[in-house]
């Protein structure tokens, strides 16, 4: 097969039509961080691959995380060493593999306890042994002067208590969709195919053994069977509606959580490093992050009972984050600040009760149902290629699959530079997340008639979007493609009727088609904007 960027993938009623012809060996449903991993370890393993997703990819959680690559300093905190190693060690092989959508920031931990800066000193030092060689740079103290020259708008008192010193470390940071865009196109450079707005609406058997999955299109009204030996369950918080299909009486295994984030303007942290808050009044853990060109900060832990595909925040959320973002900055924040407001939901795993299942982390699960559904949820961005990894030796050990060894560890990831630079465009800018492609994007009409400033987002990145990247609305362009809705509402806001004549050029859609994606970002962006 060609590599994805030599054709447009425009045509979508030509690739619909392809899927029911071929024999898969795996089906993978879900199109977040898991199931896009999934499909790239199975089709680097020589498998038959099709991935399919609902809505678009990272739609959900998988573009609404923290942005950062990490071992988790709080899983250390705990004691949970084992689990800090593997993610940790995964931080390493990301940023070997994808040099272009990761890249090392230090992170200010501010000192206002006496006992503070040997505390967090020593368990840093720690932090830095697990990893190893594959250690972004050492953790060291600072003076109080040098915290300050590091995050010049942080607090120098809190609590009645004066900063005293701080402790640099470093971990890794990304741009979640960025990332899970580059798994799809590495995907298609593989030989696999990945379908987003496709939906399972059905699971198929025979002699009561799964063999394939009932689709439907989301964007028409087509729907069909395609044929697979295996079929893997990868939806995320949405995992137990899947295996509804399979069994009706299943119990659940997810119980959400979820996590809101605030962006504000740059000068609230103007410096190179993040600020890391270890322990809150109620015990979180809150970040304040520089990303792309604005400041984020986050996050909170809510139990939730439904779904939502597009969380709200509750205000109770925001004025938490606003609030301790308050005690710890010179500058406090307010509401009139926030420049957008999102929340995603965490798939946390309960107990089931099923003897099936194998908890092989601990952060994620898997669980084999006796049709042999195979779900995987749980976990977090930083180790989905080793979820990935697992889930797959459980098909093979399970023998839903023939043997095949994995060859992810090693496998960079489309786009992946030499050098880490991709035309003397620095990690961490907008334009490096797309790697060895940003020649072909920069010679696309319109690559010097920008449409949101703010964000970086020009014509050309439009038309490389639906032409090679799946964008099929308006949404998947200013949220997912470019940042412009979780960075600044108002000028995704602005930017979306050109966006929307782009892309209707691009996809040969009338005036009318433009103006209902118009409306419906509209009613979208509202609720990223905060009153």
């Amino acid at each position: 097969m060609k590599p994805a960027s030599i054709a447009p993938t425009a045509d979508r009623a030509a690739l619909l039509a392809s899927l029911p012809d071929t024999e898969w060996d795996i089906v993978v449903i879900g199109g977040g961080a898991t199931g896009l991993g999934t499909a790239v370890d199975a089709a680097a393993r020589g498998y038959r691959t099709l991935l399919i997703e609902a809505a678009d990819f990272a739609k959900g959680t998988s573009s609404r995380a923290t942005k950062l690559v990490h071992g988790g300093v709080r899983y250390l905190a705990q004691g949970n060493i084992a689990l800090v190693r593997e993610a940790l060690h995964e931080r390493g092989l990301l940023a070997r593999n994808a040099p272009h959508l990761t890249w090392p920031l230090g992170f200010v931990v501010p000192a206002y306890g006496l006992f503070d800066q040997p505390f967090y000193g020593a368990g840093l030092k720690v932090y830095d042994m697990l990893a190893g060689q594959s250690n972004l740079a050492p953790s060291r103290w600072l003076t109080r002067r040098e915290t300050l020259e590091r995050a010049a708008t942080l607090s120098t008192m809190v609590g009645g208590r004066t900063l005293r010193g701080g402790v640099l470390y470093y971990d890794g940071q990304f741009d979640d969709a960025r990332l899970a865009l580059a798994l799809m196109r590495t995907l298609q450079d593989l030989g696999g195919t990945a379908v987003n707005y496709l939906r399972a609406s059905g699971l198929t058997r025979k002699g009561g053994r799964l063999d394939g999955v009932v689709l439907r299109d989301a964007l028409g009204d087509a729907s069909f069977a395609v044929r697979s030996r295996c079929v893997i369950n990868a939806a995320g918080v949405w995992v137990d509606a899947v295996r509804r299909l399979d069994d009706a009486s299943a119990t659940g295994m997810v119980a959400p959580s979820q996590g809101v984030h605030l962006t504000l303007p740059r000068d609230f942290l103007p410096g190179r490093e993040a600020i890391l808050i270890p322990k809150t009044d109620d015990g979180r853990v809150l970040f304040v992050v520089p990303w792309n060109g604005h400041t984020l900060v986050g996050t909170t832990d809510t139990p939730r009972n439904d779904l939502p595909l597009e969380p709200r925040a509750e205000n109770r959320d925001v004025d938490f984050i606003l609030q301790t973002a308050a005690r710890y900055l010179s500058r406090k924040p307010t509401r009139a600040d926030v420049t957008s407001v999102w929340a995603g939901l965490r798939p946390l795993v309960r107990a089931t009760g099923d003897a099936a299942t194998k908890t092989l982390s601990r952060e994620h699960t898997i669980a084999l149902s006796p049709s042999g559904l195979l779900t995987v949820t749980g976990g977090k961005w930083t180790t989905y290629r080793r979820m990935a990894q697992d889930v797959l030796n459980t098909a093979v050990a399970n023998q839903l699959l023939p043997a095949a060894h994995c060859r992810t560890e090693t496998l960079r990831l489309h786009g992946a530079p030499d050098d880490g630079v991709a035309s003397g465009v620095p990690p961490g800018t907008p334009d490096a997340y797309y790697g060895t492609d940003l020649p072909a994007l920069r010679a696309l009409p319109g690559a010097d008639r920008m449409l949101a400033p703010a964000t970086g987002l020009s014509e050309a990145h439009v038309r490389y979007a639906v032409r090679y990247e799946m964008a099929r609305t308006v949404e998947d362009v200013l949220a997912r493609r470019n940042r412009a809705l979780f960075l600044d509402v108002e000028a995704a806001l602005l930017a979306a009727p050109e966006v929307a004549r782009v892309m209707g050029e691009e996809l040969s859609l009338d005036a009318a088609w433009q103006q209902r994606e118009v409306a419906a970002f509209g009613e979208l962006a509202a609720q990223y904007r905060l009153e």
